[in-house]
């Protein structure tokens, strides 16, 4: 999940439910059944033989439409960055950032060619790139740059990452020493600062456009907007005078469906090419796959799933508690259960294990500590609820693969099922323990800092440990990055050792696409925009 997707509802389709699933039928729809039973968590094939693992090769033709089908939304979707809650396709199509993620896990130019910081990285001066120009023909400056970053931390824009920015960024210090240099002094030391404009939140808009962003979708990026619906269709076509040239395609067409279901059948109808925000069970990945019209994709790791434990609700309290709940069960077994192997072991670590700052030890699987921590704890006998839906195909199978294995040490947990529409209203933060996911690709100090800090909006676990918060502190304003590196890691293995997010795996999502589909590269929903294309075209 993002940090906000739980909190938009579903909307009217842009393509009717009745007839893709009258049209899909021809091509063999999907029904119930098989959605169901990609939810038991089991299967006759492992992933390597049932279902792909990259999508189709070779060059695109230039030209043609590419159709999205991609979750509802609320009405009150919109395309200004800084508070965009769910048109993460909309977004990587119509903007550039200053700088980005690269396939490597770190951070990479976009709008900004260079960026240094002073010798105490308290001050950092970005070298903005030339030529570039928004949408409606204006030249790309230093002056966009800053309005951006005042944007995303003006109090009436709301923006999900001004919590992170805020005490770093003075907005009234922001400097502009000509037209393609922006010099952004910190309030104190930050050496991955750049690392924190990667957010999708952080997409550079034109100055003055606060009013109007969310309407007009004026940017910098490959794609210009034709038309836009709030939790309904909408179209992008190409931008020709794009800095990094023109994309492969002419458009992209995107439509929302209301559940996975129907989206799937619609990609079996050829109604639509690709299946986006969509993490597909095994079952239907299997029939798709199987399909003359389309196959499976994978975006590796791109899913970090989580039980998170709070830690302000006994007997979650006892940090003994919380680490016998670890040490009780086995994540290769989750792992394999709930996913068939398509993904990583997460050993309680949130950090996935492509992240350049990933911490890779961690205490073994050991179900007789585990006992003994519950013993000196007075909680021999642990009984837990464990709350689930059918929010996510991966909720229930993770659920019961956990409870299996934490069985071994004598630890009985009692799955519950509860209401999709009113999992992330009702459950999330509100019970003791709880399945739930967040997608990947933040960098290691915003993950850290946003999920596990102490008071943190986005902290679901509620952990506090003032030692954890001390390390986040000495990592930023380290700038030598072996040391860096080692401060980030002592952080994850606290977060391991005491903190109530238990992390069974990480998951490969399995994406719906189709045969003609071209030059697919996913991480965290942005595609390879430019080079994405249609085969016959």
């Amino acid at each position: 999940m993002s940090e906000t997707s739980h909190r938009t509802a579903p909307a009217a389709a842009g393509i009717p439910r009745r007839s893709v699933l009258t049209a899909a039928a021809a091509g063999g729809a999907l029904g119930g059944s098989a959605l169901l039973t990609g939810c038991s968590g089991a299967a006759s094939a492992s992933p390597s033989r049932a279902v792909p693992t990259r999508g189709p090769t070779g060059r695109p033709d230039r030209g043609g439409t590419l159709r999205i089908a991609r979750p509802p939304a609320s009405d009150a979707e919109t395309l200004d960055p800084a508070s965009a809650l769910s048109a993460y396709e909309y977004l990587g199509a119509l903007y550039n950032r200053l700088v980005r993620i690269g396939p490597d896990g770190a951070v990479a130019p976009d709008l900004a060619e260079s960026w240094e910081p002073d010798p105490t990285a308290r001050t950092w001066t970005f070298r903005l790139r030339r030529g570039v120009t928004f949408h409606d023909g204006r030249a790309f400056t230093s002056a966009d740059a800053a309005y951006t970053l005042r944007h995303i931390l003006d109090s009436t824009t709301a923006s999900p990452q001004a919590p992170v920015l805020a005490p770093l960024v003075d907005p009234g210090r922001l400097r502009t020493p000509d037209a393609h240099t922006l010099v952004v002094p910190l309030k104190s030391p930050h050496a991955e600062f750049p690392s924190l404009l990667t957010h999708y939140n952080c997409y550079v808009v034109p100055e003055g456009s606060a009013r109007s962003i969310g309407r007009t979708g004026i940017g910098t990026g490959p794609f210009r907007l034709a038309s836009f619906t709030a939790a309904g269709p909408g179209r992008v076509t190409a931008y020709p005078d794009h800095w990094a040239g023109r994309p492969v395609l002419d458009a992209i067409d995107f439509f929302s469906v209301a559940d996975m279901q129907a989206r799937s059948n619609a990609l079996l109808a050829g109604q639509v090419d690709l299946l986006s925000q969509t993490n597909l069970d095994f079952a239907t990945a299997r029939v798709i796959a199987a399909s003359d019209r389309a196959t499976i994709a994978r975006a590796e790791n791109a899913q970090w799933y989580v039980l998170p434990i709070l830690t302000t609700e006994k007997p979650f309290t006892d940090v003994r508690v919380r680490q016998a709940m670890k040490l009780a069960y086995d994540p290769a077994h989750v792992l394999k259960v709930a996913l068939q192997g398509a993904g990583t072991p997460g050993w309680d670590n949130p950090v996935p294990p492509n992240d350049p700052h990933h911490h890779a030890a961690h205490p073994a699987h050991d179900p007789e500590k585990a006992r003994h921590l519950l013993k000196k704890a007075g909680h021999e006998r642990l009984a837990v609820d464990l709350y689930t839906s059918s929010y996510d195909p991966i909720f229930t199978p993770m659920a019961l693969a956990y409870q299996e294995s934490a069985a071994r040490a004598g630890i009985r947990i009692r799955v519950r099922t509860a209401a999709a529409d009113s999992y992330y209203t009702q459950i999330w933060m509100k019970k003791p323990l709880m399945a739930t996911y967040w997608y990947t690709g933040r960098p290691v100090d915003q993950l850290l800092n946003q999920v596990f800090r102490s008071g943190s909006s986005y902290n679901e676990t509620a952990w506090s440990d003032k030692e954890f918060d001390a390390l986040l502190d000495r990592a930023r304003r380290e700038t030598d990055g072996r040391r860096r590196d080692e401060l980030y890691g002592q952080a994850q293995t606290l977060v391991v050792e005491r903190g109530g997010a238990t992390t069974p795996m990480f998951a490969d999502r399995l994406v719906g696409i189709s045969r003609t589909v071209r030059g697919y590269a996913e991480h965290g929903f942005e595609f390879d925009y430019l080079g994405i294309g249609l085969k016959g075209a």
